[in-house]
């Protein structure tokens, strides 16, 4: 999938067709041959660079109805379970697919993500930000994980849920010896309740984080860190199959 950039960093999708903005249009033909590295000038004379656009280009862009993930808290997911290349993961409450979609960039061909949604409409937002990225490896289906884990075996177990612990004993039957369970949560008391129902069905390795993030703003009369920051967005807890 390619990306359009224009002067001020905005990003659009670049399609097969004629590009309009308010910097002016990019012709059909222009659009169709467009490579990534490519410079392609509007009729006013803006110039728009081609890029290859990577994951996190494809979600800020892609359909969605819901609130996703923030990349400071996926990258901590990523990092505390160790998934990898060839992981089997499971993944619920799969929104529009950006979660599920970071899985299967990180898992790679080898690796698989099963995703489950309650909601239908979700769940076709999420199919088709999957396939419009092109990501063979993840799987969306509209289904209650409450009710029932298919996959077995499988490294990771991801929950972004209301009722996590719900899926707990899902989960201890679903993942393989060593394998993780990672949750989000918004609230202290669902991580209160979490932690119980973790070690009353035997997992080990409860560790509970919150990830805040904060920009340096770098100029030559002084640097310091931004006022503004990406504060409180939920609780991850971890707990390991042992």
């Amino acid at each position: 999938m390619r990306i359009l950039m224009d002067e001020r960093g905005k990003k659009y999708i670049a399609r097969d067709e004629e590009f309009h903005t308010n910097f002016g249009f990019i012709t059909k033909e222009d659009m169709e041959n467009g490579k990534p590295g490519d410079i392609l000038k509007t009729h006013l004379g803006h110039e728009f660079k081609v890029l290859k656009a990577n994951i996190n280009d494809y979600i800020d862009l892609m359909e969605r109805k819901c609130s996703i993930i923030l990349s400071k808290d996926i990258g901590i997911i990523t990092a505390f379970t160790g998934m990898g290349s060839g992981d089997r993961v499971i993944d619920a409450g799969t929104g529009a697919g950006a979660t599920a979609l970071h899985f299967g960039n990180i898992v790679g061909k080898e690796g698989k993500v099963n995703s489950y949604e309650i909601r239908e409409d979700f769940t076709e937002i999420a199919k088709r930000n999957v396939e419009n990225f092109g990501l063979e490896n993840v799987h969306i289906k509209c289904k209650d994980i409450t009710e029932g884990i298919e996959e077995k075996d499988v490294d990771v177990i991801f929950l972004d849920l209301p009722r996590p612990w719900d899926v707990v004993e899902h989960a201890k039957e679903a993942l393989k010896t060593g394998g993780y369970i990672a949750t989000y949560a918004p609230y202290i008391e669902q991580v209160q309740i979490l932690h119980k129902v973790l070690k009353k069905f035997g997992f080990s390795d409860l560790n509970t984080v919150e990830c805040n993030l904060r920009e340096i703003e770098v100029k030559a009369k002084g640097t310091r860190p931004k006022t503004r920051a990406v504060g409180h967005t939920g609780y991850l807890t971890f707990a390991r199959n042992l």
